[in-house]
């Protein structure tokens, strides 16, 4: 059995811990070591353990096939920086103070991290942060993370080694996937104190824009021609005003970095003359075909694609260099891996690439843990998950009761096959990186919305504009039925259950999007059971 720690031990243990400058509380019985591998932008349908028709990712797979997958996990605000707070935070943006890409991460709030340092654990972070610099970051006995979003090759490192905020700037040469990957098995075989628990949290750059394949990966898929997503030429009749003012579309917003035409300026000599032999006899052949029209836009998405899915596949390979590392070692045994993403992306549905959006591709997130002794292999869950979950998670496997200002839940019961009772039935979702009259990054209109496990509302509140899809007739979410006599019932519901989710969450007021006074419609009905798992409310 777990020890539990209650939640006042947080106080009792503050001047304890490491991070304190103490020592470690004791525990009863040897607690689980965490190793979370993050990615930046990984679709979830870009992973053969999710169906993928246009990839394969076998050691992503490996865990989904010695763990479990969950089907429906959802991202609180698609986009890398919020995201990313969300995890440490178990908070909405909203609360975390995180709301947008820019703004400044407060690293002196509680986080699971430096929960876990009260429970005993030796934590880390490797690779990317993406929270600013104008702090360390803290709950990490030792961090080594990239400046900004840091670059596909030759990346700058800030490195940490007493989690104390001396930060010395390490430069790499190499693919940074692979550095990254180095570094987190340097700290597993010889960093870390073998006596502790520990928590990793290793993630990558990748696959995230400008999409640069490692050296090893320019030529894979040259011969191939990739399937396109049926809806690669929407026009976008079914939606409102958001999805027509967009601007991240394949067509019309790709740079020619973006499309290779030009290479990365922080290639050295030797990167640049492997780099410009895989892409220069094709840029030439592209250059001279003088492509228009819908072939443009074809030949765009073919480029795109491939360097996508080439980044994915030195991510593949990466986490299989980790995977049979804690096999052969011995860790494995009483070790949780965990595989997420920090949100969903677009990969040529309806024309796009990026995120931002409430529609499923991006706002779904790939999840996939391992827990020998408790995950039965192979599993699948359909309940509603979120990122807002991760912390309580971390929490608990650890041994910690969950604060109560924490906004999630933990996953660990359904990873044990037992859903709670009142496993949520609803999931609450804003997005707030717009300013009007302003340029502001690919031009996504503010919105929220909610997701059950059949329909989806969403509300663009400054433009005044309502969108619902019904996710069994319409899965690709190509019309809105908002205002269609048939769905009224269920649009009233849905309006309820938004102002309901947003009261419980303490969201306020954007620019007039909360409702103070919600109405009375009644709750949405019980979802029927599914895998003999118990019927969760509302």
């Amino acid at each position: 059995m777990r020890v539990k720690f209650a939640l006042c031990a947080f106080l009792l243990f503050s001047s304890l811990s490491p991070a304190f400058g103490g020592g470690s509380p004791s525990v009863e019985t040897e607690q689980p070591n965490i190793i979370f591998i993050f990615t930046d932008d990984h679709a979830s349908h870009a992973m053969s353990c999710y169906g993928s028709k246009i990839n394969k990712t076998p050691n992503l797979d490996r865990i989904a096939n010695e763990g479990m997958r969950f089907d429906n996990c959802f991202c609180t605000n698609s986009i890398c920086g919020p995201s990313r707070a969300v995890i440490l935070t178990g908070k909405y943006s909203h609360k975390n103070g995180f709301l947008r890409n820019g703004n400044k991460f407060d690293g002196t709030q509680l986080t699971f991290p430096k929960m876990l340092q009260m429970a005993g654990y030796q934590t880390a972070i490797i690779g990317k942060w993406h929270l600013g610099e104008h702090m360390h970051p803290t709950g990490f006995d030792y961090s080594e993370v990239l400046v900004g979003q840091g670059p596909y090759y030759n990346p700058v490192m800030l490195r940490d080694t007493h989690g104390d905020g001396n930060r010395e700037r390490k430069n790499y040469t190499g693919y940074t996937t692979d550095i990254i990957t180095d570094l987190a098995m340097d700290w597993l075989k010889e960093g870390r104190d073998s006596s502790q628990p520990f928590m990793l949290m290793f993630q990558h750059k990748a696959p995230h824009r400008e999409w640069c394949p490692g050296p090893d990966y320019l030529h894979m898929y040259d011969d191939v021609e990739i399937p396109e997503p049926d809806n690669l030429f929407d026009d976008y009749s079914g939606r409102g005003t958001a999805a027509h003012t967009q601007d991240m579309s394949i067509e019309k917003t790709m740079t020619p970095r973006d499309l290779k035409l030009v290479p990365p300026p922080y290639l050295n000599e030797e990167q640049l003359k492997v780099w410009n032999a895989a892409y220069e006899p094709e840029n030439k052949e592209f250059k001279e075909a003088n492509l228009q029209g819908k072939d443009l836009v074809r030949w765009k998405y073919q480029r795109y694609i491939k360097d996508y899915l080439r980044c994915i596949a030195s991510v593949d390979d990466n986490v299989g260099r980790v995977l049979d590392y804690l096999d052969e070692s011995g860790l494995s045994k009483n070790t949780i891996v965990i595989y997420s993403s920090d949100q969903g992306f677009y990969l040529g549905d309806h024309g796009w690439f990026d995120k931002r959006f409430m529609y499923e591709e991006s706002y779904r997130q790939p999840l996939l843990a391992r827990w020998p002794g408790h995950i039965e292999p192979g599993s699948v869950s359909e309940e509603l998950v979120s990122n807002v979950d991760f912390a309580e998670t971390f929490i608990d496997i650890a041994g910690f009761d969950t604060p109560r200002d924490m906004q999630g839940a933990s996953l660990v019961p359904i990873m044990e096959g037992e859903t709670p009772e009142d496993w949520r039935q609803a999931h609450y979702y804003q997005y707030y990186e717009f300013e009007e009259n302003q340029k502001t990054a690919h031009m996504v209109r503010r919105h929220r919305g909610v997701r059950t496990d059949r329909y989806k509302l969403i509300h663009f509140y400054n433009l005044g504009e309502w969108e619902l899809y019904d996710l069994e007739k319409d899965p690709n979410e190509m019309q809105s039925v908002y205002d269609q006599p048939e769905y009224e019932d269920v649009q009233k519901r849905l309006k309820y259950e938004l102002d309901r989710l947003a009261e419980e969450l303490e969201v306020p007021d954007d620019s007039g999007s909360v409702s103070k006074n919600p109405p009375s419609l009644g709750k949405l009905p019980p979802k029927q059971p599914r895998n003999n798992k118990k019927n969760p409310k509302s």
